[in-house]
């Protein structure tokens, strides 16, 4: 396994073409080592076509962290599943998790983002409390109402800051997220970093 600290391209090439090689050969699942590069794609019951675009998937957000931040790079473990992300790590401050899931959601082919990235925080256990209380009562809110696709956000809170990460169908619906995180009682701010959808083109011919 090559130094991570080497250079990038180096690294991200070798990482598709060790991951691929048992898809493509029939050998045994392949694991590969050290922060940021995660669990193995392996055959499993995904189809090639599918492997190949985790691969893919994990291989941009590795590029993505570690042109933003060397050490968060080391520090942060990826494993991608049918599109879903899986962000592990420790780090020393909230706002390296949230970046690390913001640059999560900005590869192309994301479904979903798992941040369970550890903080080294300095707050007290009543302050981590009332943040994961908001954080809870917000997910609840727009897992239940039908003109919000819930699974596609990642809901942070830190100090009562509430940080919106992901991707939004509409301008409507990313506006319906953040009026529920504003009524939540002690929420001290919403910061949104979500990207909105483009509208689907018309289809050819159609004339309403």
């Amino acid at each position: 396994m090559p130094n991570r600290k080497t250079a990038p391209n180096t690294f991200f090439a070798l990482v598709i073409a060790l991951s691929l090689s048992p898809l493509l050969g029939g050998c045994g699942p392949l694991v590969l080592g050290g922060a940021a590069v995660g669990a193995a794609v392996v055959a499993q019951d995904r189809p090639i076509k599918e492997a190949f675009s985790d691969t893919a998937i994990q291989a941009s957000i590795d590029r993505k962290l570690f042109e933003f931040s060397v050490d968060i790079f080391q520090k942060v473990d990826i494993s991608v599943v049918e599109g879903k992300v899986l962000l592990t790590g420790l780090v020393p401050e909230p706002q390296n998790r949230l970046d690390a899931a913001r640059l999560a959601w900005q590869a192309d082919g994301v479904r979903e983002v798992i941040n369970e990235i550890e903080i080294k925080d300095k707050s007290t256990l009543s302050d981590a409390a009332r943040d994961t209380w908001i954080t809870t009562k917000l997910r609840s809110k727009i897992t239940f109402d039908e003109q919000i696709r819930g699974i596609n956000y990642t809901i942070d809170t830190v100090n009562q800051r509430i940080y919106l990460i992901g991707i939004a169908q509409s301008q409507e619906e990313l506006d319906r997220v953040t009026s529920y995180a504003r009524d939540i009682d002690y929420v001290r701010g919403v910061i949104p970093y979500v990207r909105v959808k483009k509208p689907e083109p018309a289809a050819e011919g159609s004339d309403g």
